[in-house]
C-alpha cells in the first residue's frame, strides 16, 4: 500500500529521537518501486531519506542495507572518496520497519547515457576500485557475506546446471558459458570488497566545483560482501560509450593485482542475468517468467552467433560491447510478486539491442557529446516540491499549540482510505 508523506514524516519523528520535520517530499527515484520513500527536512537543515519496503524481498534488501551501512564506520567512510548513506534509526511501521538514513544529493545516469572521457565515466571506474579497495575487515566484522574464486566459479555452475536443466537455453550459449566455466584462467582473480553487482544507478552523480561530473555518492549498499569484483562491473556492458573509460580508470585506480580476464568476467555476468532470471521463474514455479528468460535467452543466442566470449582473454582483454544493452535492468529475480507483469521486454529493455551485428557494434560511431556532459538522461534523486509541516514546539497560546505527527493515527486513516477505496 502506497504510503502517504505524512504518514513517512511521522515515521521519521519516530525514528530519530529530537527530529523536528517541517517539510517532507517524495524521494521519487530508486528502488523500482520497492519501497515507499520520502525525504524529510528537519528544522536544522538536515535531510532525511524515510524508506518503508512495500514487501518482504524489499524488507530483506533494506535490512541488508542497514547492517552494510552500519559497517561502515567513520574510518571507512574518510577513505572513501564519495558519500554514503548514515544510518540514523529504524522504527515498526505497519507490520514492517521504516528506515531513515541521510540524503545524499546527485542524478542517478542510466549506462547507455554515461559520455566517455573525463567526468561521470572516469568518477565511477575510481569509485568502484575505492570499494573493491576497502579492507576485507570491514565484511568480516559485521558479519557480511564472503566468497572466494572457487565459490563464484561454483555458484555460476550451480546456475548454469540449474538453467541447462530446463531445457530452455539455446545450445549455443550453453557451449559458450561451459567454456567459459572450464577456464582456469578466468577464474584466477582475488576476491575483494564488493558492492554484490550494483548497477549504474546506485552512483549519485553531481557536478563538482569545476563543474565536471563525478561520483558524489554511493546509494545501495545492500549487497556489500567479499565477492569476484567483476560482478561490480558487469553493468558496462550496457554503457557502450563509457565502458573503456570505466574501465580503464578502474584498473589505474585499483590498487590490486592485475586482473586480465576482468572484462571477459563481467560480460559473462552480464549475460548470465538471463539464466539467473530463467532459474527464478523455475524455482518459483512461474511460467511466465520462464517463458519471458527463455525468449530473451534466444536473442541474446542469436545476438551472439559470431562472437567468441573467451577471444578477448586470449588477446589480454575484452570489449565489454553494447550487444548486451541496459542488461542491468534485469528484474531482480526475489522482488517480483505474483500479479507484477514480469516481463522484460519493454521499450527500456529491447531485445533487439542483444544484437552484436557489425552495423551496431561496440566500434559504432558515438553521438557528438561534451565528455562531462551528464545531464541528459540523468534523473534527479528527487524533483517533487515539498510540503511544509507546521512546527511541533508548543505556542505561547495553548489553544493553537501544535503537535508531533501520530504515526499510528495516520497509518490507521491510510487503511481506512484503503479501504473506502477498495469498497468504491
Amino acid at each position: 500500500m502506497p504510503r502517504s508523506l505524512l504518514t513517512l514524516a511521522a515515521a521519521a519523528t519516530a525514528a530519530v529521537p529530537g527530529a523536528e520535520v517541517t517539510g517532507v517530499r517524495a524521494l521519487t527515484s530508486g528502488g523500482a518501486g520497492r519501497n515507499s520513500a520520502a525525504v524529510a527536512t528537519l528544522a536544522d537543515g538536515r535531510e532525511l531519506v524515510v524508506r518503508v519496503p512495500v514487501d518482504e524481498a524489499a524488507e530483506r534488501e533494506l535490512s541488508a542495507d542497514v547492517v552494510a551501512l552500519r559497517a561502515l564506520t567513520s574510518g571507512v567512510r574518510r577513505i572513501l572518496p564519495f558519500d554514503a548513506p548514515a544510518f540514523h534509526g529504524t522504527v515498526p511501521f505497519d507490520g514492517t520497519t521504516a528506515v531513515v538514513t541521510s540524503y545524499v544529493r546527485g542524478s542517478q545516469v542510466e549506462p547507455a547515457d554515461i559520455p566517455a572521457g573525463r567526468g561521470a565515466a572516469s568518477s565511477m571506474g575510481a569509485a568502484i576500485a575505492a570499494v573493491h579497495s576497502l579492507p576485507g575487515s570491514v565484511v568480516r566484522s559485521a558479519g557480511l557475506p564472503v566468497r572466494s574464486p572457487e565459490q563464484a566459479r561454483a555458484e555460476v555452475e550451480r546456475v548454469l546446471d540449474a538453467a541447462g536443466a530446463s531445457g530452455r537455453v539455446p545450445v549455443r550459449l550453453m557451449v559458450r558459458w561451459r567454456e567459459a566455466l572450464e577456464d582456469d584462467r578466468l577464474w584466477a582473480f582475488e576476491s575483494a570488497v564488493s558492492l554484490g553487482g550494483a548497477a549504474s544507478t546506485a552512483y549519485a552523480v553531481a557536478d563538482d566545483l569545476a563543474g565536471v561530473a563525478k561520483v558524489a555518492g554511493v546509494l545501495d549498499w545492500h549487497g556489500l560482501s567479499i565477492d569476484d569484483p567483476a560482478l561490480d562491473l558487469r553493468w558496462t556492458a550496457s554503457a557502450p560509450r563509457s565502458a573503456d573509460t570505466i574501465l580503464e580508470t578502474y584498473a589505474v585506480a585499483a590498487h590490486r593485482a592485475p586482473d586480465a580476464a576482468l572484462r571477459v568476467r563481467a560480460r559473462l555476468h552480464a549475460e548470465l542475468e538471463f539464466a539467473h532470471w530463467l532459474v527464478h521463474g523455475l524455482e518459483t514455479h512461474r511460467p511466465d517468467v520462464v517463458d519471458d528468460a527463455a525468449a530473451l535467452l534466444e536473442s541474446l543466442s542469436d545476438g551472439v552467433r559470431d562472437d567468441r566470449l573467451l577471444a578477448g582473454l586470449a588477446a589480454g582483454s575484452s570489449d565489454v560491447d553494447d550487444a548486451l544493452a541496459a542488461i542491468d535492468r534485469v528484474p531482480d529475480t526475489a522482488a517480483a510478486p505474483p500479479s507484477a507483469d514480469t516481463s522484460m521486454q519493454t521499450d527500456a529493455y529491447d531485445p533487439s539491442l542483444l544484437s552484436l551485428d557489425a552495423e551496431v557494434g561496440w566500434d559504432a560511431p558515438e553521438p557528438e557529446a561534451h565528455p562531462d556532459d551528464v545531464r541528459t538522461g540523468a534523473v534527479p534523486t528527487d524533483t517533487v516540491p515539498e510540503i511544509r509541516l507546521p512546527s511541533a514546539q508548543p505556542a505561547d497560546d495553548a489553544a493553537n499549540a501544535t503537535v508531533p505527527l501520530d504515526m499510528d493515527e495516520l497509518i490507521a486513516l491510510e487503511r481506512e482510505t484503503e479501504r473506502r477505496r477498495n469498497q468504491g
